[in-house]
């Protein structure tokens, strides 16, 4: 264990370089503002400079430790980092990261399948897929190789296989290193990816509470008036359930919206196979280099449609619409 002499040694340039870093981003932002002489550098800055360095390092140790606390929940291989270089925003104060749905009281989740394969090679021999009349979703990459809107049939908890299987992919969780950050262009929150991602490869699950429809319908008018987007039709057969990711949720939470996105929706069944609960994964679909933000539109449903529900402005509903800022070429101008 290094000596408190030897930790004082390596912390106090770090600390130095963050309180210069500091300094010059607060007297950046007031010079885009109006001219500094220096005579205002000198007197007039002083305390506002002091008073923005003290709230600068109560934010980087409130975001430090929701990122330990993130790591601490999470059940994947990937690590999660925290990062906001933007402005003062701290950790979300309503929000509860999870690995797996949250069903809502009245809703249940059956968390074990009934029956499983019996193969010796799951990539080769008649497996779960071709139980349900599908095609078997992975190469030998893992990369997925079916279209949109053909739903992904994994082994489950009572198949013969082990972990290796080549048709367990969505159930091992995130395996990249992602990181929350504070966009710079009045998007809040993003997503971006810190190692680079393959084509067509599993980068994470839309998690959150499994609510019914009618009570997504009550929501949806709330969120809507105070312009956030966190509810997920689950219609791959039938629209009776939704996943809402507002205050329950994982990285999927964070990730926003673009009209021409780098991640595409998948329906997934493992233990589950009640087809009105599949759970959300999300593929790339190119290769996303590293720093790059992960997106996806926030109206394409597992089918790969655009949701009907998403665009229905009918008189009945009277939705408030969100502007869309994804900046894409293809910006179809909201939300929803």
């Amino acid at each position: 264990m290094a000596a408190a002499g030897d930790m004082e040694y390596y912390l106090c340039p770090l600390l130095l370089q963050q309180f210069s870093n500091d300094k010059h981003n607060y007297l950046s932002q007031v010079k885009k503002g109006k001219a500094i002489t220096p005579k205002d550098n000198n007197k007039t800055l002083k305390p506002a400079v002091a008073e923005y360095i003290v709230k600068k390092a109560k934010q980087r140790i409130a975001l430090q430790r929701w990122q330990d606390e993130l790591n601490r929940r999470k059940n994947h291989k990937g690590m999660i980092f925290v990062e906001n270089t933007v402005d003062l925003e701290g950790p979300p104060s309503d929000f509860y990261y999870i690995n797996e749905y949250k069903p809502a009281p009245s809703i249940s989740l059956v968390n074990e399948a009934t029956y499983g394969c019996s193969c010796t090679d799951c990539f080769f021999d008649k497996c779960c897929p071709a139980e349900a009349g599908v095609l078997l979703a992975y190469n030998k990459k893992q990369q997925i190789k079916i279209p949109p809107g053909t739903p992904i049939y994994e082994c489950n908890s009572k198949c013969r296989c082990g972990p290796d299987c080549p048709n367990r992919i969505v159930q091992k969780g995130t395996q990249y290193s992602l990181c929350i950050f504070r966009t710079s262009n009045s998007r809040g929150w993003g997503v971006k990816t810190l190692v680079k991602i393959k084509r067509m490869s599993f980068v994470m699950e839309y998690v959150g509470e499994v609510i019914t429809s009618e009570e997504a319908e009550r929501r949806g008018q709330l969120y809507d008036n105070k312009g956030i987007t966190y509810l997920f039709d689950l219609d791959y057969e039938s629209d009776e359930f939704t996943v809402d990711a507002a205050r329950y949720g994982n990285v999927s939470h964070f990730v926003n919206h673009r009209c021409d996105p780098n991640l595409q929706v998948f329906n997934v069944f493992i233990d589950n196979l009640d087809t009105r609960l599949p759970r959300i994964a999300l593929f790339s679909t190119r290769t996303i280099n590293a720093e790059e933000e992960l997106t996806f539109d926030y109206q394409m449903k597992g089918s790969g449609d655009i949701s009907s529900d998403s665009i229905d402005h009918s008189p009945a509903r009277k939705r408030v619409r969100t502007v869309c800022k994804c900046g894409a070429v293809t910006c179809r101008g909201y939300l929803n």
